[in-house]
């Protein structure tokens, strides 16, 4: 297997065109999964399968759990900032550092996985009740100098569960975890 396919096992995200109303319900069907899906994915998996990396020089499985716990719980955060301000900057944080400290590599994932489940299930019922007005607001990405509307980013977001679910379930795979 490619280390490209090791990385991005879904593939890259692509930045959609047009976000429609289809494809919108899809990208929030996978955000409001998610939590179930992956907890299913690392649910019989022990510590040290939990310390295993998804590839070489990647992160661990309980590191790629923990992350997605912070990553989402940032993007909740940016969601509400855009539906409640004029196009605010948000504030990006070091991924790489925050899946570096004690709490990402040592603790067991049922906390993440308790704070995902809580995320999701607030995050997709705003995104059930947003207008067409709600997901054209944008707030800006000082990082990349980006400018994103909330309809991309949720597509980003949905991306993002999948790609993560995608590293471990890759992993379980080859090593005939199940």
């Amino acid at each position: 297997m490619s280390l490209e396919t090791l990385q991005y096992p879904v593939g890259r995200f692509v930045r959609p065109a047009n976000v429609t109303e289809a494809l919108l319900k899809a990208y929030i069907s996978d955000i409001s999964t998610f939590p179930e899906r992956l907890s299913a994915a690392v649910q019989s998996l022990s510590d040290e399968q939990l310390d295993t990396a998804y590839r070489p020089g990647g992160w661990t499985v309980r590191q790629v759990v923990n992350h997605c716990a912070d990553s989402h719980m940032n993007a909740m955060i940016r969601l509400k900032l855009a539906l409640t301000e004029d196009q605010p900057t948000i504030k990006p944080y070091d991924q790489d550092s925050w899946a570096a400290l004690p709490d990402s590599l040592h603790m067991p994932v049922g906390p993440a996985l308790q704070m995902l489940e809580g995320i999701h299930a607030r995050w997709t019922m705003l995104l059930r009740n947003m207008s067409t007005e709600d997901f054209s607001r944008t707030f800006v990405h000082p990082e990349y100098g980006t400018v994103y509307r909330l309809d991309e980013n949720t597509g980003l977001y949905a991306w993002h569960c999948n790609h993560h679910l995608g590293h471990i379930t890759a992993l379980i795979k080859a090593k005939n975890w199940n």
